[in-house]
C-alpha cells in the first residue's frame, strides 16, 4: 500500500492536475475532429489547389489552443475570480467591435467576425467562457441574495441581456440561446428558488419565441424543422440531406473518406453539420462514441466541480460546473439540429468542427478544469478514488 501511494504521488508530481478519463475523452475528439475535417473538406480545398488548406487552419487553430489553454492551466483560479467582471466587460467591448467599419467582417449573412491579421475572430465564442466566470463570482459573493431574493437572482441578468442584444444584433441565434441556457442553470445549481427559475426560464423562451415569430427566416426554420421534407428542394435542403447521410450510415459507416453527401449535396459539411458526415463514414457506432465522449467530459466536469465544493472553493466549483454545462449543452444542440430534434442554427461541435475561434475556446476551458483539478490536488483533497467511483 505503501508503494502504491509513493508511485500515485510520484505520478502526481509529475503530471500534476491531469484528469485522465478528461483528457483522453478531449483527446478523442479532437483526433476525430482533425480527421473527419479532412475528411468533409478536401474537395472544397481542391477547388483552390489546396486540398489540405482546412486541415492546415484546423491545425494552427489546434496548436494556439493548446497554447492558450496551457495559459489558462498555469494561471491561478483566484486570478480569474479576481478579473471575472473585468473580463466580461471585455466581452461585451470585444461584441462591440464586430459593428466598427472596416473591423467587422460579414459571413453568410451574419456579423460576427472581427479582422485580426490574417485570422478572423469571432468574439461571441469567448464570450461562453466570460459569461460562465462571471456568474460563477456573482455566485459566490451574492450567494444568499441569490436563494433569499428575487433581485439577487434577476441582477446578473440584465448584463446577460445586454450581452444578448448585441448577439441578436449579429444575428447569432444560437449563442444566445447557450448563453441563456448556462447562465440559468448556473443559477440554479446556485441555490435559486425553484419557482424564479421556472419563471425566468419560461420568460425567456417566450422572448426567444417572439424573435422567432417576428423574424421571417427563423420561423420558416421552425416550420422547416418540423416536417424537412416537405421543404427538401429548398429551405429543408440541408436538414434533409444530413438525414440521409445518417440513413447511408447504418450501423457502422461507410468507412471514412466514403461518403457522398459532404461532396456534393450537404452544405458546412466541415463545420456545423461534421456530425452528419460522422454518422454516415462511422455509422450509429462512430455517434454513440462520440456521445460518450461528451458525456464523459460533463460528467469529469462535475466531478472536479464537486471536489473543489467539498473543500470550500465555491468559484472554482462553480466555474467547473459552468463549463460543463456549455459544452453538454453546445454539444447537444449541434448534434440535435444534425439529427433533426431541433431547428438548424449555426452551432460547432465542440473539439470537432471546423472552427478556429471554437477550438481554441474549448481548449481554454480544459485549461480551466485541469487548473481546478490541479488546486484540488494541492489543497490536500485524496479522494479521487471516491469521486471516479461515484
Amino acid at each position: 500500500m505503501t508503494t502504491m501511494a509513493h508511485r500515485r504521488g510520484m505520478q502526481e508530481i509529475r503530471m500534476p492536475g491531469v484528469d485522465g478519463v478528461l483528457l483522453a475523452a478531449v483527446v478523442v475528439l479532437v483526433g476525430l475532429g482533425i480527421v473527419m475535417v479532412a475528411s468533409a473538406s478536401m474537395h472544397l480545398g481542391g477547388r483552390d489547389g489546396d486540398a489540405l488548406r482546412f486541415v492546415d487552419r484546423h491545425l494552427l487553430a489546434l496548436a494556439l489552443g493548446a497554447g492558450a489553454g496551457w495559459l489558462a492551466y498555469r494561471t491561478p483560479m483566484g486570478w480569474w475570480r479576481q478579473w471575472s467582471t473585468i473580463l466580461y466587460f471585455l466581452g461585451l467591448a470585444l461584441l462591440l467591435l464586430v459593428f466598427v467599419p472596416g473591423l467587422g467582417r460579414e459571413a453568410n449573412g451574419a456579423l460576427r467576425w472581427v479582422a485580426a491579421g490574417p485570422l478572423s475572430l469571432q468574439t461571441s465564442e469567448f464570450m461562453k467562457v466570460f459569461v460562465v466566470l462571471y456568474m460563477s463570482g456573482y455566485l459566490v459573493r451574492r450567494q444568499f441574495e441569490v436563494a433569499s431574493s428575487l433581485w439577487g437572482f434577476v441582477k446578473p441578468i440584465f448584463l446577460l441581456v445586454i450581452a444578448c442584444s448585441l448577439l441578436m444584433l449579429q444575428p447569432d441565434f444560437g449563442t444566445t440561446a447557450v448563453l441563456l441556457m448556462t447562465a440559468f442553470g448556473m443559477l440554479f445549481l446556485g441555490g435559486a428558488p425553484l419557482w424564479q427559475f421556472a419563471a425566468l426560464l419560461s420568460l425567456a423562451v417566450g422572448a426567444l419565441m417572439t424573435l422567432v415569430w417576428i423574424s421571417p427566416y427563423r420561423l420558416e426554420r421552425v416550420t422547416t424543422f418540423l416536417n424537412p421534407w416537405e421543404h427538401a428542394q429548398d429551405s429543408g435542403y440541408q436538414l434533409a440531406q444530413a438525414l440521409i447521410a445518417f440513413g447511408r450510415g447504418e450501423w457502422v459507416g461507410v468507412d471514412l473518406g466514403n461518403g457522398i453527401q459532404k461532396q456534393f449535396y450537404l452544405p458546412e459539411a466541415h463545420t456545423d453539420f461534421v456530425m452528419a458526415v460522422i454518422g454516415e463514414e462511422f455509422g450509429l457506432l462512430g455517434t454513440l462514441v462520440v456521445i460518450g465522449m461528451f458525456c464523459l467530459i460533463v460528467w469529469r466536469s462535475y466531478a472536479i466541480g464537486a471536489r473543489a465544493e467539498l473543500r470550500g472553493d465555491r468559484y472554482a466549483a462553480y466555474v467547473s460546473y459552468g463549463l460543463g454545462l456549455w459544452l453538454g449543452m453546445q454539444a447537444f444542440i449541434n448534434i440535435g439540429v444534425n439529427v433533426g430534434l431541433l431547428p438548424t442554427k449555426g452551432l460547432t461541435l465542440p473539439f470537432l468542427s471546423y472552427g478556429s475561434n471554437s477550438l481554441i475556446v474549448c481548449c481554454i476551458a480544459v485549461g480551466l478544469l485541469l487548473r481546478v483539478r490541479y488546486e484540488n490536488q494541492i489543497a490536500g483533497d485524496d479522494k479521487e478514488g471516491q469521486w471516479q467511483r461515484a
